[in-house]
């Protein structure tokens, strides 16, 4: 699981520098400010969390007993759900999608207190 979590958190990063290039250079004329700064934000979580999943991944091999992979799978699913809403609407327009961003924002809390949480449990 630690190997697939590194790559996992590689991809995601590698994926959010290429955004983060394509807002600088492709949307910064095509967009206004307000959805540029959300496509902003949204790579911005992207490239933290990124580093967190390979952080899961190094944890697994830290405290293979920890079961941390969940965090893993939250930074994930906070990543879709959050930085993928913020792309959306950056993308179309549409205000009702930022409704979605929240929920991944929740999703990466509960990663990061999972993490902890998990190896807190396997004690020393």
């Amino acid at each position: 699981m630690d190997r697939f979590f590194f790559i996992l958190g590689c991809a995601s990063g590698l994926i959010g520098v290429a955004l983060g290039a394509f807002g600088a250079h492709a949307l910064k004329e095509k967009i206004p400010p307000e959805l540029l700064n959300a496509f902003e934000v949204g790579v911005r979580y992207q490239m933290y969390h990124a580093l967190a999943i390979i952080a899961v991944a190094w944890a697994s091999t830290r405290w293979p007993n920890s079961n941390v992979a969940v965090a893993g799978w939250l930074f994930l699913a906070g990543t879709v759900l959050f930085s993928g809403s913020l792309y959306a609407l950056s993308f179309s327009g549409y205000r009702w999608i930022a409704m979605v961003t929240p929920v991944g924002g929740v999703l990466f809390i509960a990663g990061w207190l999972y993490a902890a949480w998990a190896v807190l449990r396997v004690g020393p």
